[in-house]
């Protein structure tokens, strides 16, 4: 049975966080003394001397009404890279717990969990990019402390059966961590609305991909009110800026926009998908899920430095697990994607 308290890391049920001068006021005050400001104001503009406030909550009410949850199960972090840190920090102790991630995935789970000292393990996927559900359950032991599931996944831009996601979720004690970067451009529902019925689910997401806010780096962890009081233990006191939050606010308010933008993308996904299939270069183009197409080549390595010398940049992705002899492309502007099909026609 899932408990919450047991995965903690012994440090972390004893700290005691740090409590800026925005933690401790709440309220309306016309005379802010309390925080070490520079009460004169800034170069840039009057209201960038004072800190933001630490917990965003103008910004989670914002997030609340379009992702139907409640402002006290949202965490932001800058990135999802940071979504990503607290947890091991918090719930993995160094050269002691492990984690089972699916690759070919998101690297910066392994990144994050070398630089934490942790273990992982490696459950790869099926030759169809699936969960390989009896080699998880293999890799699980008592210092398993959580398993990472991209979906849709990068970099192979599929989405993972819903019903094996539920399995790891009901047979797991540790945490399972559901990362929905792309979620925007997939059929498949989000499991926020699922963090009631399963205490140990975290879904990951983000304003980069779909909200076209990638400079901002501002990530967005969805899991219960046990998990995310962790987050906001462990966090930095101001880790997201008073400029950041003011730009989200605005972007927010433009979801119509950003739901033109995501059909745009997802059609000219469609059309970049049937002008690279007629490429004699192209072996496969598989299907996806995300704003991002993996493609198998004759030449990974050839063809990427080809499109290098020609001012095109892509991933190569040959050398990763299960994606041998492939590319990896985003879907770009209508003009970028004829730029990329002109220029592989010439090969």
């Amino acid at each position: 049975m899932f408990q919450l308290e047991n995965l903690l890391r012994e440090n972390i049920k004893k700290l005691v966080p740090y409590s800026s001068a925005r933690d401790d006021f709440k309220g309306e005050a016309n005379v802010f003394l309390d925080a070490n400001e520079n009460s004169l104001g800034s170069p840039l503009t009057k209201w960038y001397n004072r800190y933001p406030d630490p917990l965003q909550w103008k910004v989670k009410e914002a997030l609340s009404k379009i992702k139907g949850v409640a402002p006290q199960n949202i965490f932001i972090g800058n990135g999802s890279d940071e979504c990503i840190d607290i947890l091991y920090r918090a719930f993995c102790d160094p050269r002691k717990d492990n984690v089972i991630i699916n690759p070919p995935t998101y690297g910066m789970y392994e990144v994050s969990a070398h630089i934490n000292d942790v273990e992982v393990r490696r459950a790869s996927l099926t030759k169809d990019f699936q969960l390989n559900l009896e080699n998880i359950e293999g890799l699980i032991d008592e210092h398993t402390k959580i398993i990472w599931i991209c979906s849709p996944n990068n970099p192979t831009a599929n989405s993972m059966n819903r019903a094996d996601i539920e399995i790891v979720l009901n047979n797991f004690d540790g945490l399972v961590v559901v990362d929905e970067a792309y979620i925007n451009f997939s059929r498949q529902r989000s499991l926020i609305q699922e963090l009631s019925e399963y205490p140990n689910l975290v879904v990951l997401q983000t304003l980069s991909k779909a909200w076209g806010m990638a400079g901002l780096r501002l990530g967005m962890a969805f899991a219960s009110v046990d998990i995310i009081e962790i987050y906001n233990k462990v966090k930095p006191p101001y880790n997201i800026s008073q400029a950041t939050q003011e730009l989200v606010l605005r972007a927010l308010e433009e979801t119509g926009q950003v739901n033109e933008m995501i059909k745009a993308l997802v059609s000219m996904r469609a059309d970049l998908e049937k002008n690279l299939q007629s490429l004699s270069i192209v072996e496969e183009v598989y299907p996806s899920d995300a704003n991002f197409l993996l493609v198998k080549v004759s030449d990974a390595n050839k063809i990427y430095n080809y499109l290098l010398n020609a001012g095109i940049v892509v991933r190569n992705r040959s050398k990763v697990e299960l994606c041998e002899g492939c590319l990896r492309i985003t879907v770009g502007t209508e003009k970028e994607n004829k730029e990329l099909i002109t220029t592989l026609r010439k090969f």
